[in-house]
This record gives structure tokens, C-alpha cells and sequence, in this order.
């Protein structure tokens, strides 16, 4: 079968099914300040259910069923639940339940890196009738020490790494494969989206005023899809945060009686050369 038969096949199925385009836009937040540390440091996590290019507007979030952390050493899966505390997040358009986590400085005082995985609560997009739950991951590094950065964590749905997620400098390439059940999803649909305002973890918000402005809608969320071997390549043109999505890769398809999208999240810092 040809890339393009595949593809359209790929097309049709997300219109039939319409639940990509429920989760279109939508980004599970776990963001930190920075992840490429000189040495161990408390962090600061804020975790938020939003559209992060727009500032908003932000869902509300269920208690997360797991926020998990593995270091770099081998060791077991460490529970970070007990850290977590609910907050109210003023985004440009609303106030709603978010969660924010401090990090205990001895959690991460290896060098190398250390893995950091949510698993929300599905969420209802009521206007589409439909339940999104988006597993997000995030990697810090300790020391410039690489090491386990690239390991998969065994979710039902995951995006791997292919570089270095908090090692990018603007303007560069970055690659992943996404993954359903540890196994890459050929021509997955994938989102791309760049925080695009100010976090401000002292108030709990974003700030108002906008990094970029889009020329039109469709560029607020970037579109493409995986390849054959369900690898996704996206650029990275402007220093900051950006979050890729993979939508509705998921075996899982229902939850409460109804449709479910499962989709895997990935946070990828690019920093200027100066």
C-alpha cells in the first residue's frame, strides 16, 4: 500500500470518527521554568489543561490519577501524588482547577536525567460529547549528563524522544515516534503548539500579552502527521516551550459510554544561541 493510500486512509478515519478534531488544540501542560539544569533544584511544576498558544481558555482538571517521576539511575517509578495541590488558574479567558507540584530538590539530586509523567483525569469536551485524556511527559536533566532521556515509559500511548528534549537551540529539528502500547503508529495525527505567553507561577497565570502573533487562525496550532514508521519531525523556530500532541492513538476508546480520545503528550524547551 502507498504512503498516500495510507494517508488517506489515516484522513478518513479521523473524519469518521471526529474525536482528533475534539482534542484539536487541546494541550496538557506540565511545564516547568526550565529543564536543563547546571545542579539539583526544588521544581516548580504547573500543571494546566489549556490552549496554549491563545493563553486560554483553560478546563478544569479532575485529580490527576498519576504524576510519576523515574531519575536516571535505574530506579523504581517514584509516586509524586502526594506533592500535587489543586489551585485556581487565571488564563486570559477564565479561571478554572488547575494543579501545581513542588519537587523536593532531593528527588532529583542525581546527575542525568529524570523523567516526569502525568496521567490526567479524562476530561468531557461537552460540545463535542466526547472524553480526552492526554498523557504528558516531560524530561529534565541534571549536569549536561544524558542518559535515559530517549527510554519509553510504557504508557498506553507515549511520544519517544529521538532527541534531546530539553537540549534545543531555535531553529533546530526535532524528532519522535510516537508510540500506541509501545508499538509506533504509522501516519498518527500530531498537533504542535508554542506557548505563546507568559507563565507566571508566583499568581498562577498566564500573562496577557502575546510572544507572536498569528497571521490566522490555522497557525496557532501546527498540523502534520507521523510516517510509515511513525516518526514525526517538527522545527523549532522560535525559543520557548512547545508541546506535541498525538491524537487518538489510544486502543482505549470509550469511557462513562462515551467516545474517548487517548492522546500522548510531549514537552520539547529551545533556547536562542547567544
Amino acid at each position: 500500500m502507498t504512503f498516500k493510500r495510507k494517508l488517506l486512509q489515516a484522513l478518513a478515519a479521523t473524519t469518521l470518527t471526529g474525536l482528533a478534531g475534539a482534542a484539536q488544540a487541546h494541550f496538557q501542560m506540565l511545564y516547568l521554568e526550565e529543564t536543563a539544569l547546571q545542579r539539583a533544584e526544588k521544581l516548580e511544576f504547573a500543571l494546566v489543561f489549556t490552549h496554549p498558544f491563545s493563553g486560554g481558555p483553560t478546563m478544569d482538571m479532575g485529580t490527576p490519577r498519576a504524576f510519576s517521576h523515574t531519575s536516571s539511575h535505574g530506579e523504581e517509578k517514584i509516586d509524586l501524588r502526594k506533592y500535587l495541590r489543586p489551585v485556581e488558574w487565571q488564563s486570559r479567558d477564565n479561571r478554572t482547577t488547575a494543579y501545581r507540584a513542588s519537587i523536593p530538590r532531593e528527588l532529583v539530586r542525581s546527575l542525568g536525567d529524570h523523567i516526569f509523567v502525568l496521567e490526567p483525569e479524562p476530561y468531557l469536551e461537552t460540545e463535542e460529547d466526547v472524553y480526552i485524556q492526554q498523557f504528558a511527559k516531560l524530561i529534565v536533566n541534571v549536569g549536561g549528563v544524558p542518559s535515559n532521556w530517549a527510554e519509553p515509559q510504557g504508557l498506553p500511548v507515549e511520544i519517544q524522544p529521538l532527541n534531546k528534549p530539553y537540549a534545543n537551540w531555535t531553529g533546530g529539528v526535532f524528532r519522535a515516534v510516537v508510540l500506541a502500547d509501545g508499538k509506533p503508529v504509522p501516519f498518527a495525527e500530531v498537533e504542535i503548539e508554542y506557548v505563546n505567553h507568559y507563565v507566571d507561577l508566583e499568581k498562577n497565570a498566564f500573562g496577557q500579552q502575546d510572544y507572536v502573533t498569528a497571521p490566522q487562525a490555522s497557525f496557532k496550532a501546527q498540523s502534520t502527521y507521523a510516517d510509515a514508521q511513525g516518526i514525526v519531525t517538527i522545527g523549532l523556530p522560535r525559543a520557548g516551550w512547545w508541546g506535541i500532541a498525538a491524537l487518538d492513538i489510544g486502543a482505549t476508546k470509550t469511557y462513562k459510554g462515551k467516545p474517548l480520545s487517548q492522546d500522548a503528550v510531549l514537552w520539547v524547551q529551545a533556547r536562542d544561541m547567544k
